[in-house]
């Protein structure tokens, strides 16, 4: 039985998923039609964890108890900042890898809380640690329509458990995230991992896993604040030695007393000591259980250093990262590799993040109360240090830090022109979303100046279900169109992107048309479409097309409307988008059956099963739709089985997670199935929970 057309147009309008975001490094992927899916740079840094320096000390009891704890599923390293988690993380590493197993590090950030960014990175630090371990995953995630996580993290672990070396994955600052669904991926994470593979989260608070089952079932390691305190010994090897400080056992002992062994109170203290007369003084006025301690320490810290090491401090305070180069771009100067240097040497709270001694960190403590100092000390500073770590990153080819980096600066027309040129592969890549999220802080009036931003905001709208909003910025460049020749205050940054904007625009009101039922417009705007666009646009054809086939489809000319869906579907496989090129070919056999042809629609459909087998697990998500067709077209056959065993397999393909399209499509196909078999109560509640979804 058909079920009338469906609509399928561009991957930034209604085909969107939005768990779709950010790949990795510099490059673009390129796929064997030459057309590019956009891919966002990745922070290599990231990957890299602290390396253990001689003459820390040594933690040996805990280092211990982290390496015992490998046979366990969870190794959790929970304890407020200050309390030496990460360094703890690099003794072990140094001394247990990477003899005894591989190790996949990845140091997350707020930044990271897109569950598809999140899953990109871990997946980026698997393939670190063992190469070809989570390749296909990486790519997978830039797909329209990416399976869902638990799917790929299955195809993850069953790989890992056929290899002989041991892994562990290690996720610091994870109190960073809050998505429950990156929450519910760890925990399936964590309940199947296979003996070879260890999970270790580093966090300032408890992390939303299932800790309880875990501790009851004697799986999880803890070692907390209270394990991580210094003792007295430790204090006094770390003030004496390491800080080199000529303490007594009685001063050690009070000092450790009275920070509590929090190692961030003794550094500071230690570091505030150095080269004062009254030591014992200084001991007896410390308390150090107070972050407005540490506050006035780091004040003191800072006031013993030379000036400019303060001002550099001060002002590369703003970077989550440091490297020379763009510290000099930051400060002006070409002091950075120096001071970095100097920094490491004198224990200052700089964090090596690579065994070159290229990339660093400060303390996130210290940041904190760095970046307090600036905006305090040098507030009208802050906007200037904010841009030129802008500019270094574009150079650079950070593109997203650099958009941030302008944001935060204030300057909203420099972050759009950035914005701009990326806006046009970011809608192409089914990533709406995230365009939308990089354009709310720009205020509306530098969007509506640039008739290629515009454009590409209304269609990412549209991707996300605002077709209101859509609406009023198709119209903001189609007013700069047709003004073309008075460009007062137009700016466009993109000028490529401009010549392509009435292809685009057509595009655009043809979504708005057919989702407004206007079958008549939606002919008219697609078909200037595709007369407008170049035959090597694929994407773009391809959306155009399906478009006019949906018109065609309303109006009843069903023989022109398998026309251009054929047409669509092609364009699309040539552009590499195979879940929507699945779904294409979803709807062309949808057209078949309902001109009468189950012959040539269920040919149809195999052939589609042969293009995503293909694929693999890329094309999942429009391969559930196929199976459903076929369930569907074996029901009206009379051949229950086939249609039981193509149901099973489409739910199977659409995962715990599926779309509410593919949702309504299995009901209906279940609910001809149990009609067929004569349960017509069954059939009908299916249809109860289809019809919402339509």
């Amino acid at each position: 039985m058909g079920h009338g057309p469906v609509i399928l147009v561009s991957a930034s309008l209604v085909e969107n998923d939005p768990r779709i975001t950010r790949g990795r490094t510099l490059r673009n992927m390129v796929n064997p039609t030459g057309e590019t899916a956009f891919k966002s740079p990745v922070l290599e840094t990231k990957f890299y964890f602290p390396r253990w320096r001689p003459g820390l000390v040594p933690r040996t009891r805990l280092v211990e108890r982290l390496s015992r704890g490998t046979e366990s599923r969870l190794t959790l390293v929970s304890a407020p900042p200050g309390f030496g988690k990460t360094t703890l993380l690099a003794e072990w590493l140094a001394a247990d890898s990477p003899k005894q197993f591989s190790v996949a590090w990845l140091s997350l950030e707020a930044s990271d809380n897109h569950p598809a960014t999140f899953w990109t990175y871990l997946f980026t630090a698997l393939q670190r640690a063992q190469p070809e371990l989570g390749r296909n995953e990486i790519d997978l995630l830039q797909s329209p329509q990416p399976p869902p996580i638990e799917t790929m993290l299955a195809v993850v672990l069953n790989e890992v458990a056929t290899r002989s070396q041991r892994l562990v994955l290690v996720l610091d600052d994870y109190h960073v995230i809050e998505p429950g669904p990156i929450h519910d991926g760890i925990a399936f994470l964590i309940d199947h991992l296979p003996p070879q593979m260890h999970l270790v989260l580093a966090s300032r608070a408890d992390p939303m896993v299932p800790l309880s089952r875990l501790r009851a079932r004697g799986e999880l390691v803890e070692i907390r604040a209270a394990d991580l305190r210094f003792t007295a010994e430790e204090a006094a090897l770390f003030l004496n030695s390491t800080m080199g400080l000529q303490l007594s056992a009685q001063e050690v002992v009070a000092l450790e007393s009275r920070t509590e062994g929090w190692i961030a109170a003794l550094q500071l203290a230690a570091l505030s000591m150095r080269g004062r007369a009254d030591v014992a003084g200084f001991i007896t006025a410390f308390s150090g259980d107070d972050r407005y301690i540490v506050d006035y320490l780091v004040e003191e810290v800072l006031q013993l250093q030379p000036e400019t090491v303060r001002n550099f401090l001060l002002e590369t305070s703003i970077l989550d990262r440091l490297c020379a180069p763009l510290c000099d771009a930051v400060t002006g100067a070409d002091s950075g590799k120096a001071v970095l240097e100097t920094l490491e040497r004198g224990n200052l709270f700089v964090i090596p993040l690579d065994a070159n001694r290229q990339w660093y960190r400060y303390h996130h403590l210290f940041a904190d109360v760095l970046r307090a100092h600036l905006r305090e000390e040098m507030p009208h500073q802050v906007s200037k240090l904010y841009g030129r770590a802008s500019g270094w990153y574009e150079q650079n080819g950070y593109r997203a830090e650099a958009i941030r980096c302008a944001v935060t600066a204030g300057d909203f027309e420099r972050a759009a022109g950035l914005i701009e040129f990326e806006a046009e592969p970011l809608v192409r890549a089914h990533q709406p979303d995230r365009l939308v999220n990089w354009l709310e802080p720009i205020p509306e009036h530098v969007i509506r100046s640039m008739p290629v931003l515009s454009t590409y905001y209304a269609l990412a709208l549209q991707g996300v279900g605002d077709l209101a909003a859509a609406e009023s910025y198709l119209g903001v460049a189609e007013r700069w169109l047709s003004h073309a020749s008075e460009t007062a205050g137009m700016k466009v940054f993109d000028d490529a992107g401009f010549q392509s904007l009435p292809s685009r625009i057509a595009l655009g009101r043809g979504y708005q048309a057919i989702a407004s039922k206007d079958v008549a417009q939606t002919l008219e705007s697609a078909q200037r479409a595709l007369d407008l666009l170049p035959d090597d646009e694929h994407h773009w054809r391809g959306t155009g097309a399906a478009l006019v086939s949906l018109a065609h489809w309303a109006n009843g000319d069903l023989e022109r409307a398998e026309k251009f869906h054929e047409d669509a579907g092609a364009s699309l496989e040539r552009a590499g988008d195979i879940v929507l090129a699945l779904n294409s070919a979803y709807h062309h056999a949808e057209l078949l059956k309902a001109r009468g042809r189950l012959s040539d629609a269920g040919q149809f459909y195999e052939r589609s099963l042969r293009l995503a087998a293909q694929y693999g697990s890329a094309a999942f998500s429009g391969e559930a739709n196929v199976h459903f067709g076929l369930c569907d077209l074996h029901c009206e056959r009379g051949d229950l089985e086939r249609s039981l065993h193509h149901l099973k397999m489409g739910d199977q393909c659409a995962g715990s997670n599926p779309l509410p399209r593919t949702i309504y499509r299995g009901r209906v196909a279940e609910a001809g199935l149990l009609r067929a078999r004569g349960d017509l109560a069954g059939a009908l509640e299916m249809l109860d929970q289809a019809e919402p979804l339509f």
